[in-house]
Parts: C-alpha cells; structure tokens; sequence
C-alpha cells in the first residue's frame, strides 16, 4: 500500500486540482526560462537592447532590429544532468520596406523517461518491477510575433510589438492542457540610450487542462483516496518588465552595453528585492562588451533572494544572494554562434549549466 501511495503522489504531481480557474504563481514558469545565449549569460537583461530573433521571446518591439535578410535561431539547454531539456528555435522575416517584421518561436521543456509506479504492487501484495512504465513530461509554446517601427531617424528609433501565444502541456497519457496569451512590448532609442517596456500574459494566460484515467488507474487511486481530476484551469497573471540600456562606444573596435531591467510581478508576495502582496519588484542586469562587433564578451547578475546565511538552524541571519552568468561570441560573416554559462539555482545551492545557441541570417549583410 505504501508503493501505491507513492505512486499515486508521483502521479498528482502533474494534476492542477478540482477548482475553478484561479491564478497560480509560477504557471508557465517555463517560459520565464529565456532564449538565446547571449540573453542568458547577460542574466536576462534584455527588454531594451535586444534585437534579433529572440526578441519574439524577450520583447517583440526588438524584432525590428532585423532588416533585409531573414534571420533563424536556435538553442539547447540540459538541466539537472541531462534529466531536463530545453530547446528554443526561431525564425524572423522582415516584410516589404523593412519596416515590418514578422516572427515565429517555438520552445520546448521536457522531462522524458519518468518511471510510472502505479502498479509496482500486485494486487497480492507481491513487488513486480515489469510492471514499471516510463512517460514524459512536456510543454510547448508556439510563439507568433509581429512588430512595426513608427519611427526611424539617426538618432531616434521607436517600434512596438506584440505576441500571440498558444501552449501546450502534456503528462504522458495522464493530462494534457491548451493556453492561450497575449504579449505587448514597446523600444525606444535616443542617441546611445535605449529604453524597453514588455507586458507579458496582458490577457492573463490561460491553461485548461483535461485528465485521462484508465479504469485500473482510477481503481488504484480511489483505493489510495486520492481524488481523481477531471478538468481545471490555472491563469498567469500579467507582468512589466521595464530596462534601460546604454552603448559607450571606447574607441572604433570596442565598444560597451549595459542594460538593467525590472521585473514587476502582481501575483503575491515573492522572495525579492521590493516584496509585498500587492506589488514584487526583482531587479537584472547585464553587460556585453564587443570588439568590432565580431566577438563579444558577458556577464549578468539577476535572481536575488533573502536565504539563510547558512544551513546551521540555530543561526537565523539572512543574506542576499543571487544567480550569476558569464558568456560569450563570435560572428563569422552571417553565422553567430553564443555561449552561456550560468547558474539555475543560487549562490547556496549552484546548479550551473552550459548553454549554446547559433544565428544565421540567410544573406550576408551589407555592412
């Protein structure tokens, strides 16, 4: 009885509950991952500064940075030693006159190979372990982006755009939901200055999962009492992330950007810097400094948190800690290849991860 009812615990992992739809902190935390290499090792910070393909991930307004030649990206991540896997690829087509873009993404998180144990324990008692079966655990999002610039001058540039996303979650055989949400993002550029504001899940997004039992396993789990789920549905909450970035040009090969963002959030108090049942504000930033804007070097800081300064439980002081991430590039003609190193956890508790991705834009550029 007790492998059943551990095998049942496994399976509800996946189950969102019998209640209405209500609002959950950290649905679709897959899509707070990011994209791309040089967003990751920058920690983030990217709202203002982006503008290639990613930008359908970070702000649509950003997609306008790609004229003339289409441009196709693609990433890999493993987490947890392989045990995870995150794969990102897009594609971005500038329209006729280049003041239009259009952009697809899609993302992948998937847990693949699960043991199922729900019927480890024959009705005798007896421990059979053929009887396990594995299953995956996935969510998708297919991401459409469109974005305009409204204004192009030499030393002033204004775009907006916008996402429309459809998700898809599913457990094995288990469960299975559709989401659906909208995206908003604006970029504004003055001389070396420029200033981004992204609202993501504006239409508070939303996940309507359905659950599917065989008669054996609705059996196990009404001998188990657990309940067995039918439907639910979770929403996400909006959220503003506003930046700020600035280019210091050090000479004609070097130059320098730094970018920092704000991630506001409504949803409930969260371990932050500006925390509060009302309002939680969590602060990025990045650095990338470049050489002929052909290699290129980053850092980025960004999940800070109040923890224990240690694991002793007697000593209750707090300090702040924080996610740290390196990286770096190159560029060979229309090829653009990016590296990260950064850690998924914190700084008591480093989980750190390699990541590449690789641009080409189908044409070679002009300049």
């Amino acid at each position: 009885m007790k492998f059943k009812v551990l095998s049942a615990c496994v399976l509800f992992l996946i189950a969102c509950g019998n209640a209405d739809a209500q609002f959950r902190k950290y649905s679709n935390e897959f899509l707070n991952i990011g994209a791309g290499a040089r967003g990751l090792a920058m920690g983030g910070a990217q709202v203002a500064s982006v503008e290639d393909g990613t930008a359908g991930y970070w702000n649509p307004a950003g997609l306008t940075g790609i004229r003339q030649a289409p441009s196709i990206q693609a990433m890999h991540a493993e987490y947890f030693a392989g045990i995870g896997k995150y794969d990102y690829a897009s594609i971005a087509l500038p329209l006729h006159g280049d003041k239009r873009v259009v952009g697809l993404s899609v993302l992948r998180f998937a847990v693949d190979d699960i043991p199922n144990t729900l019927f480890l324990v024959e009705p005798d008692g007896s421990v059979n372990y053929n009887n396990i079966r594995t299953f995956s655990s996935a969510d998708y999002a297919f991401i459409l982006s469109y974005a305009q610039r409204v204004k192009d001058e030499e030393n002033e540039k204004l775009s907006f755009g916008g996402n429309v996303k459809i998700i898809h979650r599913k457990v094995g055989s288990f469960a299975k939901a559709w989401g659906f949400g909208l995206d908003a993002g604006v970029q504004y550029r003055i001389n070396k200055w420029k200033l981004g504001l992204a609202a993501r899940d504006v239409s508070t997004t939303f996940n309507a999962w359905s659950f599917s039992f065989s008669e054996r396993e609705k059996e196990v789990l009404y001998l188990t009492n657990n309940d067995i789920p039918v439907k639910s549905t979770e929403l996400t909450a909006p959220r503003l992330i506003l930046g700020g970035a600035r280019t210091f040009d050090i000479n004609e090969k070097f130059a320098l950007t730094a970018e920092a963002n704000l991630d506001v959030t409504f949803d409930g108090r969260r371990n932050t810097v500006v925390s509060s049942n009302a309002v939680n504000i969590d602060p990025r930033a990045g650095i990338e400094a470049s050489y002929q804007n052909n290699i290129f070097l980053r850092a980025g800081i960004s999940n800070f948190q109040r923890a224990l300064a240690d694991r002793d439980t007697l000593n209750q002081k707090k300090v702040w800690i924080y996610q740290p991430s390196v990286g770096a590039g190159f560029r060979i003609k229309n090829v653009m290849i990016d590296y990260a190193f950064t850690n998924l956890a914190n700084q008591s508790n480093p989980l750190y991860t390699h990541i590449f991705s690789l641009r080409v834009d189908l044409t070679k550029k002009n300049d």
